[in-house]
Order: C-alpha cells, then sequence, then structure tokens
C-alpha cells in the first residue's frame, strides 16, 4: 500500500487535520509545529489528542511528519537566531511526545558566510543539547537544493553532521525529490546510481521519509522551486519509478507542491493509480 499524504494545516489542531486527510484519501500527513515563519507553538489539548488517536487508527494512519518552522537555522551566525533554534526545536521535541513514535523534520540551515564546517559543527552541537535517550520521536535532516549557504546540499554534509550525533539512533534524512534534482543528483536518469550513493555514503537504513515533488527549474538549478506532479522537470515517468522503486516504495510519501487540497486529492489519487501493489 502506498502511504502518501500532503502538508496540512495544524491550526485546528490533529482531529482536524486527521478529518481532511480523510477528505483527500491520504494515509499519513506532515504539519508545521508552530507558524511556518516563527513564534511561539498553540497549546495542545489531550482531548484533541485523544480524538485523533482514535480517528487516526479507524483511517489507518499510522505515521506522521512535523516539520520545523523555516526560520529555525541551527548554524545562524546570529547568537539570538540559534537561541530560537534551540528553544523552538526543545519545546517540539516535548510536544511530539503528544504524539509518540513519529519523526519530526527540519532544514540544517545556513551558514552565511561562516562556512560549511563552523555549521555542520553547530547544527550537531545543538542536535547533541536537545536528543535524549528517551524521546520516540526521529528528527530527519532534510536533503537541500544547495541554494544559497545552505548546509545539507549534498549528501556528504548530512553524513557529516549524523556522525558528531551522539544518539545517532534518534536521527534519520527526509530525501526531498525536487531538492536533490535541483543540487544535482540525477533522479531523472540514473535513480538507481543516486540510491546507491546515498547507500553508501549515509545508509538507506537512514532514509525515513520522502517528500515528493516536481522541480520547478530542474538538475543543478540550485533553486528549490517545488512543481506539482508531473508538471516539472522531474516529470510523471520519473516520479512513478521513484514511488515504486524497491528502495523507497515503503516508506511515507508527503506532498509539498503548490496545490489546494482538492489538487492534492487529484495528485495523491494519480498515484495510488501509478503504485503498483507488491
Amino acid at each position: 500500500m502506498l502511504t502518501i499524504g500532503c502538508h496540512l494545516s495544524s491550526a485546528k489542531g490533529y482531529e482536524a487535520m486527521a478529518k481532511e486527510a480523510e477528505k483527500i484519501e491520504a494515509n499519513t500527513f506532515q504539519f508545521f509545529t508552530r507558524n511556518p515563519r516563527g513564534g511561539n507553538a498553540k497549546e495542545i489539548k489531550e482531548e484533541d489528542v485523544r480524538a485523533y488517536g482514535e480517528r487516526a487508527r479507524k483511517q489507518g494512519i499510522t505515521r506522521i511528519l512535523a516539520h520545523a518552522p523555516y526560520t529555525l537555522n541551527a548554524c545562524s551566525e546570529k547568537e539570538s537566531v540559534r537561541d530560537f533554534a534551540f528553544r523552538a526545536m526543545k519545546e517540539d521535541m516535548e510536544r511530539m511526545e503528544y504524539t509518540p513514535g513519529n519523526c519530526y523534520n527540519f532544514h540544517p540551515g545556513s551558514h552565511v558566510g561562516q562556512g560549511v564546517e563552523t555549521g555542520i559543527t553547530l547544527i550537531s552541537e545543538l542536535l547533541n543539547e536537545i536528543l535524549t535517550p528517551s524521546q520516540t520521536t526521529t528528527v530527519l535532516l532534510e536533503t537541500m537544493a544547495g541554494k544559497g549557504s545552505e548546509v545539507g546540499r549534498n549528501f556528504e554534509e548530512l553524513r557529516e553532521i549524523l556522525d558528531r550525533v551522539t544518539l545517532s539512533e534518534k536521527m534519520g534524512v527526509c530525501l526531498d525529490t525536487c531538492h536533490v534534482y535541483d543540487s544535482g543528483y540525477d533522479i531523472v536518469g540514473d535513480l538507481d546510481g543516486v540510491l546507491t550513493e546515498f547507500d553508501r555514503v549515509i545508509g538507506l537504513d537512514k532514509l525515513k521519509a520522502i517528500h515528493l515533488n516536481d522541480s520547478m527549474y530542474g538538475f543543478e538549478s540550485h533553486k528549490d522551486r517545488h512543481a506539482r506532479i508531473g508538471e516539472g522537470k522531474i516529470g510523471l515517468e520519473a516520479i512513478t519509478r521513484i514511488i515504486n522503486h524497491p528502495a523507497l516504495r515503503h516508506l511515507p510519501f508527503y506532498l509539498e507542491t503548490p496545490n489546494d487540497l482538492e489538487g492534492y486529492a487529484r495528485e495523491i489519487s494519480m498515484l495510488k493509480e501509478l503504485y503498483k501493489e507488491s
């Protein structure tokens, strides 16, 4: 069975997101833990979490993906920005335990002229301060397109971060199809080769989720502009190979395409049709 969903608004709580997922026939979903531009998180109500749990069981939702705010930059040159990253992620880890056993994805950050090595050091130091042996959440580093001074533009940079995290069993990777293609990994012409490289550098056991997006600008553009499925430079044929690949087909896929709910419903329906049940 294809595990697929999209990004949903968390403004009305967990049960509301499950209801929206049901409308579009999604069996997973992604959500922001707080306003994507930063700020304080809304209070989590235990009755909402209980209602969500009951609905999720009925709908077959077994895993969801939280996404950190875009303003979270763990390797900023500004101490105040790094402080926000620490406070937000620490609080998010505590909040994630309301829905245990799920994943939390974040953009590693931009080093803003300090250099990749400094960026990697700052990111891994923050993770070592926040992660705890008792947490049930797996924290995912997202593959980046290489725009500006982003850290995580290649598998080696992600591996460096992972190697420096003490509780490495609490860590994983979320592969964004638009980002990796934009950064120079040819998932259209050589998907097997890219996955072999990922396995060699990081290990496929660390790959926990896929952001399934087409790319507006394409290979080696370093732009990070998502397109609707089949309407970008990756194309429907390559995306069909991705969702059916033996190394990927068991993973949860999350759409972040420029769509409304109706558009997501169409993409989910189309992708389910293209998925070959084993």
